[in-house]
């Protein structure tokens, strides 16, 4: 699945421990972002002016076209934790269903998806992790029938959110940081596990397992791949059948990065 082709991992014994494949979410799993269509659902129950809409949409557009950046993340963020502000945490979840169900279902990428079940018919455990709403993600995950879902979390007490984020907002470096405890907890080798995205905003996230594959990748992300000889997963008919062989084999403990994250 990789453009330049480059060899596929040897055959080796069978990890002796979980391995993971990590899945990014948003222009990876799904077309877009994910919290513009949570912005959707809000607006249906009128908890988000027209004119608010139209920002998320201009951000999704925005996303769409050119990918994933700081700027763009900072604006979403500040718009979805003023929607947020004073809801129970019951009516986020209904919405997230609700999201699922209309929007995000029918703009999910059937290869990236396939990619998952093929993961899990191997035996592996398949995370999302996403800089979006946990809550969301959560959904996805429990749809799709994965193994779990990192996201950012948002602060509640008494069963409201206070519009404040419990935590940093899981995007770059911090993704490393919940993937290594996971992985940690899990007693999983990060060599033997797998990651997948389409940002250079994961390229430290990528770096870190021991087999990464960029999906649909922005341009400096497709240059980091084809420097460090990653897989790179374009969409196309030939490109899932090939990452599906990669898959069904038992990645060697001995194939990795150039640069290793312990």
């Amino acid at each position: 699945m990789c453009d330049a082709d480059p060899a596929s991992p040897a055959e080796g014994t069978p990890s002796v421990t979980p391995v993971v494949a990590f899945f990014d979410v948003d222009n990876t799993l799904l077309r877009g972002a994910s919290i513009y269509h949570l912005g959707r659902g809000a607006r249906r129950r009128g908890m988000l002016r027209l004119r608010d809409l139209v920002r998320f949409g201009w951000h999704q557009a925005s996303f769409v076209a050119v990918g994933e950046n700081r700027r763009h993340l900072v604006g979403v963020r500040e718009r979805a934790l003023h929607l947020i502000n004073g809801r129970s945490e019951r009516e986020l979840e209904e919405i997230a269903e609700e999201v699922y169900d209309d929007f995000i279902a029918r703009r999910l990428w059937p290869e990236t998806v396939e990619l998952t079940r093929e993961h899990l018919r191997k035996g592996h455990e398949v995370w999302l992790i996403t800089a979006t709403p946990l809550v969301v993600a959560q959904v996805i995950a429990a749809r799709l029938g994965l193994t779990g879902a990192l996201g950012t979390r948002l602060e509640s007490v008494d069963g409201r959110y206070t519009g404040a984020l419990a935590g940093p907002m899981l995007h770059g470096e911090h993704k490393v940081d919940a993937a290594t405890t996971l992985a940690q907890f899990l007693d999983s080798n990060l060599a033997d596990c797998w990651a997948y995205s389409d940002s250079r905003n994961d390229i430290p996230l990528l770096e870190l397992v021991g087999n990464p594959v960029v999906v649909n990748p922005d341009a400096l992300l497709a240059r980091h791949a084809r420097t460090n000889g990653w897989s790179t997963l374009r969409l196309r008919p030939s490109s899932i059948r090939r990452a599906q062989r990669l898959v069904r084999r038992e990645a060697s403990p001995a194939r990795g990065n150039k640069k290793r994250r312990t």
